[in-house]
């Protein structure tokens, strides 16, 4: 039997959300400005942490960690989604969608890790906050932060380095709006069964592991606000976590059905998909804001110090 020249395959072709051009143009005008929200939530969320020392504690280095992150998650996918909307190729090279997966998948696992971190932060917070600023030292709250780096990019250097030698068929058309690995092993002519049994793997043990930690981190916070005695002591404690718990539905509820469903490529899947590597990122720091009070007074010193100036 002849051999197919795979090699020749140096282009797929993101279908995106539509193939109808006047649907194509409201949906770039709506993601575009979705785009431009989280740019500039986030970037807010770094410049107001940044100024005002009364946010200088380690819950607010995390927060700051995660604005990053999600700048950073949402770029990765945004800016090529927006273009293919545009265009009429909706091409990208194989080395390219490679990359993008890569980067996907690992600021998708460091945002795992990074709200485990947090959770138990808000952990120590509740339950020691006489030793909280002993227990979260600087140092450990920036060790905490790369290993969260770290272990996602080497998980996801690991995945990637195993689809990087796969061939792929004729059929260069990819269900999607992105390149995820998901998405991609049924392109490939070659085995994928132990593409697929790293990547199962690696989501168990990284994602579902990091929401264990955070389940744990709850039990044992709801264990010790149960245990204060004032009803206005309970509600201040537990105001601390709602933005943090917030966060973990969007993303988790989202991210795990994502990359766990059989049916890679289904309009379900892209829908998940889109919400947590676009929609979460712009409704992160709206959450922050909105359910801090401190963000929130941090803003308003931090606008009403810039008028004053302006005047």
């Amino acid at each position: 039997m002849a051999m197919k020249n795979y090699s020749a395959i140096s282009e797929f072709i993101l279908l995106g959300l539509s193939i109808d051009p006047s649907i194509q143009a409201i949906l770039f005008v709506l993601f575009f400005l979705i785009y431009l929200f989280t740019l500039m939530g986030n970037f807010l969320m770094l410049l107001v942490i940044r100024a005002d020392s009364h946010l200088h504690m380690p819950m607010y280095f995390f927060l700051r960690q995660l604005s990053f992150l999600d700048l950073c998650h949402s770029s990765v996918t945004v800016p090529k989604m927006l273009e293919n909307l545009l265009s009429e190729s909706k091409t990208i090279f194989v080395e390219s969608c490679l990359a993008q997966a890569f980067f996907v998948f690992a600021t998708g696992g460091t945002e795992a890790c990074l709200l485990a971190v947090m959770a138990y932060d808000r952990y120590v917070a509740i339950s020691s906050p006489l030793l909280y600023g002993q227990v979260m030292s600087n140092q450990l709250c920036v060790g905490m932060v790369w290993g969260s780096w770290g272990l996602a990019f080497v998980d996801a250097l690991i995945n990637i380095l195993l689809a990087v030698n796969l061939d792929y068929c004729e059929d260069q058309t990819l269900p999607h709006f992105s390149c995820e690995l998901s998405s991609l092993f049924p392109l490939s002519c070659s085995d994928t069964s132990t593409n697929f049994t790293l990547l199962l793997c690696s989501s168990v043990l990284h994602f579902f592991g990091t929401f264990i930690m955070i389940v744990f981190s709850y039990v044992r916070i709801v264990s010790t606000i149960l245990s204060i005695s004032s009803t206005s002591g309970r509600s201040k404690a537990f105001s601390t976590c709602s933005s943090h718990l917030t966060t973990v539905i969007l993303f988790y509820g989202s991210g795990f059905l994502s990359y766990l469903l059989p049916t890679s490529g289904s309009h379900l899947a892209m829908m998940l998909s889109l919400q947590y590597s676009v929609v979460t990122p712009m409704l992160n720091p709206l959450v922050y804001s909105l359910q801090n009070k401190e963000v929130k007074a941090a803003m308003g010193r931090m606008f009403r110090k810039y008028f004053h100036s302006l005047m």
